[in-house]
């Protein structure tokens, strides 16, 4: 995506399109970017709901999923999310990782400590005070396992998990020096460190909970385990200032669909604005528990539209467009990034089947 915007001189994913398959099809991505936003939104909602709730708990405070969800929308969400600059947030874009990189830590500790082991008697001390459908459970088909049609639902989570291609015109531009072996870098590095941590989450998780690992892992601790309360309050908080940078970005697309002009933006509009996206996320949060599904079906549908597909036409477009002037180099990837797409959208529609399942 880096290469088309720096080929075709693209400011957007949507003007990336525009300049290289054509400005008649434009809305295509605009709408995927925006309906992904949304279900970001979602997520993050049904996060702070399942994390609330639990925080509430440990406190001793007795509160359905719901009303954890609803006060904290009300009282913390809606307030952040009509901020006019959303520039005195960045500073928590830190907090964030550093919370993150604690929660994993806790997690190891936990795994390696043994106490959600099950059978031990000098172990498991957390286990009895766990749900009867989140306590550890393993099978025996070892690697097996891996070939079952269920891995499409691993890799359509991690299609939203890495998802971050909608932003990638604007990383490029705001680059300093934004050369494409720069940007490589950038991209390499970033993308590295978060398969990183995503690893050893994604395994730490299933290494102590086997099947049995909730789509938010956070719901299979105990609440009465203080480590991973002081981690609740960690993810939460990560989730909570970065829930109105995303918002932002549905509530803009959702402006974008709608052609209304810059000039008519009002703050009368977005505060109305805000409100409607609002109510209708928290609405689908309160009714919607499986987080899982959410994270699968996303990637498996805009995801993977996002991340193998649209780049592909893109990518072709513009050698097209280039002519004698394309190298050889450039001409021989055009088949590999459209079996990229083709490999995209059979994994998407097995994914986005599978997904169902989880409900």
């Amino acid at each position: 995506i880096g290469r088309v915007c720096s080929y075709t001189g693209g400011q957007s994913y949507r003007d990336a399109w525009s300049k290289s398959v054509g400005d008649s099809t434009s809305w295509i991505p605009a709408v995927t970017c925006t309906f992904l936003t949304c279900f970001a939104v979602l997520s993050y909602s049904m996060i702070l709901a399942d994390t609330t709730r639990a925080l509430l708990m440990t406190a001793g405070v007795e509160a359905t999923r719901n009303v954890a969800l609803l006060g904290i929308t009300v009282t913390t969400l809606l307030p952040l999310c009509l901020l006019k600059n959303l520039s005195s947030l960045a500073p928590f874009s830190l907090l964030g990782i550093v919370g993150m990189l604690g929660t994993t830590i806790a997690m190891a500790i936990r795994y390696l400590g043994g106490a959600y082991k099950l059978g031990v008697p000098t172990a498991g001390k957390y286990v009895a005070d766990v749900a009867a459908n989140y306590q550890p459970k393993f099978g025996d088909l070892g690697a097996s396992a891996a070939l079952s049609p269920n891995v499409f639902i691993l890799i359509s989570m991690l299609s939203t998990a890495y998802m971050a291609h909608f932003n990638a015109p604007k990383f490029f531009i705001e680059l300093k020096d934004n050369t494409i072996k720069r940007y490589n870098t950038v991209v390499g590095t970033s993308f590295g460190i978060a398969i990183l941590l995503f690893a050893l989450v994604g395994s730490l998780g299933f290494l102590t909970f086997g099947s049995a690992s909730s789509g938010l892992i956070l719901n299979n601790y105990s609440g009465k385990d203080a480590l991973m309360s002081l981690s609740r309050i960690a993810v939460g908080v990560s989730i909570i200032f970065s829930f109105p940078l995303v918002f932002s970005g549905a509530r803009e697309g959702w402006l974008d669909l709608l052609n209304i002009p810059m000039e008519k933006r009002t703050d009368s509009l977005s505060i109305k604005t805000t409100l409607a996206i609002l109510s209708c996320v928290t609405l689908l949060a309160t009714q919607l528990t499986e987080l899982a599904f959410i994270m699968s079906f996303a990637g498996a549908t805009l995801g993977n539209a996002l991340i193998y597909v649209y780049p592909a036409l893109m990518f072709r477009s513009t050698v097209k467009k280039m002519g004698e002037k394309a190298s050889k180099g450039l001409k021989r990837e055009v088949p590999i990034t459209m079996l990229a797409a083709v490999l995209g959208i059979v994994m998407g529609g097995i994914g986005a089947k599978m997904s169902f399942g989880l409900l």
